[in-house]
């Protein structure tokens, strides 16, 4: 897996779709979110997407994580969104368990569509 160029960075975080949010402790950075504004087609509104969050080992329990959803509510209010979702993997406990108490749990499939498999038959 190769890193992003500079450039594609700085137009990610120019967007006005990718939200980013980092939990600074004494000056370090000790955790982070990730989430996309997703707006929708059959009503004037959007949901809002958790990337990806992660908070340093040391630093894990002292309610880090749940600060930071609470700064992305703040940040989905202010742009209109209705909704913040989020995926955990089976078997991440300390994420379900997390967002277990922050909203309602839905138990879905999800499935990853290649772009480019080669092997379509259309």
């Amino acid at each position: 897996m190769s890193r992003p160029s500079a450039d594609y960075l700085r137009q990610l975080l120019d967007s006005d779709y990718f939200i980013a949010i980092a939990a600074l402790k004494e000056g370090e950075v000790v955790g982070g979110l990730t989430a996309y504004e997703l707006k929708k087609f059959e009503q004037e509104r959007s949901e809002i997407y958790i990337y990806d969050l992660a908070v340093a080992a040391a630093h894990r329990r002292q309610g880090i994580a749940t600060a930071l959803i609470q700064k992305l509510k703040e940040v989905a209010a202010a742009s209109g969104a209705y909704v913040i979702f989020v995926q955990a993997d089976i078997g991440d406990d300390p994420a379900i368990k997390l967002y277990t108490k922050l909203g309602d749990r839905e138990d879905v499939l999800h499935f990853d569509i290649a772009v480019n498999s080669g092997n379509d038959n259309a």
